[in-house]
């Protein structure tokens, strides 16, 4: 017997054809610059309001719009679109030298120019150019938002090692100098404090290692068949020396036989741990965690939740943001990265499935995650 795939969950990266929005009024215009521009998506508008009801509904990569249309011109539509989006490409055709019409397509900030009557080889070359020009722009926005990222992270590795290895630094340099009475009765817990500071400097060097390792291997993932549960149980077992340290009850109700499932199973595991540690951090003792699920017919969902204090809502459109930690005694000491939530979404989405919280405060907080369930075929 042989198992078939057909489909892998993970989202493959495809290089999109652009669409390119033809607006004049004169339908000969439209139809000879489509002709000539076959390798891309066209869509068409014979004036400006018809090209903002076409721009509602659809997205566009560049429109090539002519200046002299009736309803609505060339430039009103030229400054309408930028208006509601500054990055939308415009190329506009004119037939007309006059120098007041160009300035003002230049302070609508038009992306290019061309003269009618249209130099077919002009117009392939101008909008060739100008999607190349926003490409270009893009992946310059990109490495300017990578830089910060990377800054922020610097910063906020900084922040986090700074305390538990002042703490560390300053134990060994009163210890060093005498300072400390081993008979002294605040000797112990001066000692015990350090011991959970290195713990936790242990803790987060650990964490860097796992993150920059995953990270770097979330474009090499492997997907295989696994059981949801299997995973969902190995997590568990894990985390429970936590949950008993804290005083929490974990309640599994996890039950019956679960079918396999096509997955990157160190993914998956990661945003059930980042999911499940997050509420051992803010559930507090003697409360309690369960984790459930469900096999539908069309997907897998798998949720978590506690008795904790629960999330304010305005914390919980942030709450899976990068570096994005809840302080809720505004300590500006919360132990993490703010890295877990992050990318446990990202991870589930690339899984093609969901990930959504609902918490109200003062009565928990629970996560829902949902796996599509793709055909497996068995042929001999």
């Amino acid at each position: 017997m042989r198992l078939e795939i057909r489909e892998e969950p993970q989202l493959l990266q495809q290089t999109e054809t652009p669409t390119i929005l033809i607006v004049d009024d004169e339908a000969i215009i439209r139809d000879l610059c489509a002709r000539i521009l076959k390798d891309y998506r066209i869509l068409q508008a014979e004036n400006g309001q018809e090209a903002l009801r076409v721009l509602g509904h659809e997205a566009v990569d560049l429109i090539l719009v002519d200046i002299m249309m009736p309803i609505m011109n060339g430039l009103d539509l030229l400054q309408k679109v930028k208006e509601q989006n500054p990055e939308q490409l415009v190329i506009v055709m004119t037939g007309y030298a006059d120098k007041d019409i160009i300035l003002r397509a230049l302070k609508a900030h038009a992306d290019d120019f061309i003269h009618k009557p249209i130099n077919l080889h002009q117009l392939k070359t101008a909008i060739k150019k100008t999607l190349e020009t926003k490409a270009l722009r893009k992946e310059l926005m990109q490495l300017k938002q990578l830089d910060r990222i990377k800054s922020d992270f610097l910063g906020l590795i900084s922040h986090k090692l700074r305390t538990p290895t002042t703490s560390i630094s300053l134990f060994i340099q009163n210890l060093a100098n005498g300072t400390f009475d081993p008979e002294d009765p605040d000797f112990a817990s001066a000692v015990d404090a350090i011991r959970e500071e290195s713990e936790y400097l242990a803790y987060l060097i650990k964490d860097l290692l796992y993150y920059s390792d995953i990270i770097l291997q979330s474009n090499n993932g492997k997907v295989s068949l696994e059981d949801l549960k299997e995973i969902a149980m190995a997590v568990l077992t894990e985390k429970r020396a936590s949950v008993k340290k804290k005083g929490l009850t974990l309640q599994n109700n996890l039950t019956g036989d679960w079918p396999v499932v096509i997955v990157d199973r160190r993914r998956i595991a990661f945003a059930l741990n980042a999911l499940i540690e997050n509420a051992i951090k803010f559930t507090p003792p003697g409360g309690e965690i369960t984790i459930s699920g469900e096999i539908g017919e069309k997907e897998f969902t798998l949720v978590i939740a506690d008795n904790g204090p629960g999330i304010p809502p305005e914390e919980v459109v942030k709450i899976f943001e990068k570096f994005y930690q809840i302080d809720p005694h505004n300590t500006g000491q919360v132990r993490g990265f703010g890295l877990g939530l992050f990318y446990a979404r990202q991870f589930i989405r690339d899984h093609g499935g969901t990930i959504t919280l609902n918490s109200t405060p003062g009565h928990g907080t629970e996560v829902t995650i949902s796996l599509p369930r793709l055909p497996i075929t068995a042929t001999d």
